[in-house]
């Protein structure tokens, strides 16, 4: 699980690429090494959850398989390319962002980017359309794993406003309309509107078989 606080920016160094498979090393800032880490732990890459599969110094490599790759932005990776970075949550530890999962629902493409002089502001299209149903002004919402709060909601669209710290502590300041960005749906949010959307159906099932 994570908070959604990206904890630092790291930069990928290597990509390999085999058949429906990528294994990619970022170079991790030192302040996120400690404790230390391992073989087998779980990070936030771009609000990916990822296992550790090599770690080489400050040089930590990732395994991305072909299901990870078809639903995330990481099939467009590049050497360079900056990424946010968040350990896995110590039990006891505050939740500054809302909990996040690391699954990732779908990307998003940005349409449109307006900046002003002290924050920033995105607009959003999910390549699942279906899933504007669970974004919801003022709602919960993780971009690139980054814990943000829903602004203006359209058809298609969705607005999420960055403030000062978000843009200088994040990969977000270097995003450019078209590109994409990983996208995690509160799960809280999910469950309700499912649960409403079941017993909807149910509610009027039922009416259907009494009107009969």
């Amino acid at each position: 699980m994570f908070t959604g606080i990206v904890q630092g920016v790291g930069k990928v160094i290597a990509i390999k690429k085999k058949y429906c498979f990528k294994q990619y090393t970022v170079e991790f800032p030192n302040h996120i090494l400690t404790p230390k880490i391992q073989i087998g732990m779980s990070v936030s890459n771009n609000g990916c959850c990822l296992s550790v599969t090599k770690v080489i110094n400050n040089e930590i490599s990732f395994d991305l398989i072909q299901k990870t790759l078809e639903v995330t932005n990481f099939k467009d990776v590049q050497i360079g390319e900056l990424i946010n970075l968040e350990r896995s949550i110590i039990f006891g530890q505050e939740v500054g962002g809302h909990l996040m999962s690391g699954h990732i629902f779908t990307t998003a493409k940005i349409v449109n980017i307006l900046r002003s002089k002290n924050n920033m502001k995105m607009l959003l299209r999910p390549k699942k359309i279906e899933s504007m149903k669970y974004v919801l002004e003022t709602g919960f919402i993780g971009i690139d794993g980054i814990s943000l709060t829903v602004g203006e909601v359209l058809e298609k669209t969705f607005y999420i406003n960055l403030i000062p710290e978000t843009i200088r502590n994040t990969n977000i300041s270097n995003r450019k309309i078209e590109d994409s960005v990983n996208v995690e749906i509160d799960s809280y949010t999910q469950s309700i509107v499912d649960t409403t959307e079941r017993t909807i159906k149910s509610f009027q099932s039922n009416s259907l078989n009494l009107i009969k």
